[in-house]
């Protein structure tokens, strides 16, 4: 097989081999080596089991080239490095719209209520429009409700959004949906780590989250009940280390229990974009906090990157001391003042900026 499939064989392994697949990604281990190891280690005697993943790998090329679906593998460039540093990010993503728009611009998820009350989609459109037009990109699932409202906020504020599918990137779910995906792609994009095809179900959903906020540097919950998915997703937040942050709403009505608790729990109160912003270290315009100008004085982090050097999040982590937790804000921060790069695999570049 070549890379591409020998990806795509991994990323039709069970979910739960995610972490031992990424544990070996990141050892430098090849993606067909790591496959044929688990194979054998686990299916030792299933050949049929070997057979049908290579078939439905070759299912899953043809239809993504039919449809117009691009490939973007756990090693390339446009990998997102902060989707590459959770326990068990996806061997592949399956994208339609821009592969540039996964790391462009700084993203925030914004998630919530599928039957959302006109306040909830208020709130939601309104965030998303002015997040998007001050260089953050919106991250959400593309589902009724929350999740809506905020992608089509972003594309009203000029800005980019990325829909996080439960299905195939080629099936849209729900189908009422299907003419705002058409103007993610044109704005963002539509991703998914099913193979093309792959119909809506509801045991892709829960996984999808970790995606959404491992994509974004802050989740905001808008509108949650108690067992809403968006708790998910805050939960997969919170042990991925980002920040969570809810919006406070109506207590009579028991749609804003889930998202009340997550207040209780120390989440940031959010009213308006201002405080997403702040709570992510960046002015109200959408840049870098005042000071970040100038080149910062005996930083830990530049330090541990000598110029040119490719360095992956463990390397950076024990070089400094810090948490993968802590070290993702940072980074970012010095990627926006201009001193780090991103490259592939999850791996950042510092450079000399007077160049």
């Amino acid at each position: 097989m070549t890379d591409l499939s020998d990806f795509i064989a991994l990323s039709l392994l069970p979910i739960s081999w995610g972490r031992t697949i990424a544990e070996r990604l990141r050892a430098g281990r090849r993606a067909g080596d790591i496959f044929d190891a688990l194979v054998a280690e686990r299916w030792p005697k299933q050949p049929a089991r070997r057979a049908d993943i290579a078939s439905r790998t070759a299912q899953a090329i043809d239809r993504a080239a039919r449809a117009g679906v691009d490939v973007v593998t756990w090693g390339d460039a446009l990998y997102p490095p902060a989707l590459a540093a959770i326990v068990d990010p996806p061997p592949v993503l399956w994208l339609r719209g821009t592969p540039s728009s996964l790391t462009n611009r700084p993203p925030v998820g914004i998630v919530g209520s599928r039957a959302a009350t006109p306040y909830a989609m208020a709130v939601a459109g309104e965030l998303a429009g002015d997040l998007a037009s001050r260089g953050i990109t919106i991250v959400s699932g593309l589902a009724r409700g929350v999740d809506s409202a905020a992608h089509r906020g972003a594309l009203a504020g000029g800005g980019e959004t990325i829909a996080v599918l439960g299905s195939g990137a080629d099936v849209m779910y729900p189908p009422e949906h299907a003419p705002l995906a058409a103007d993610i792609e044109r704005q963002g994009a539509v991703i998914s780590e099913l193979v093309p095809g792959t119909p809506p179900n509801p045991i892709f959903f829960p996984q999808r989250n970790r995606i959404i906020s491992g994509l974004s540097r802050a989740i905001v919950v808008i509108e949650a009940g108690e067992k809403s998915g968006s708790l998910i997703t805050a939960r997969c937040a919170l042990e991925q280390g980002r920040d969570v942050l809810a919006v406070p709403g109506n207590v009579l009505n028991g749609r804003n229990r889930g998202a009340h608790a997550l207040l209780r729990d120390g989440a940031k109160i959010v009213e308006s974009a201002d405080d997403i912003l702040e709570e992510l270290g960046l002015c109200a315009g959408g840049g870098v906090a005042a000071g970040g100008s100038a080149a910062p004085q005996r930083d830990p982090v530049l330090a541990s990157l000598p110029l040119g050097e490719a360095c992956d999040l463990d390397t950076i982590a024990e070089r400094t001391g810090l948490h993968s937790s802590k070290l993702l804000p940072r980074l970012f921060d010095l990627e926006l003042q201009g001193f780090v790069r991103r490259a592939g695999g999850g791996r950042f570049v510092r450079f000399d900026r007077s160049c």
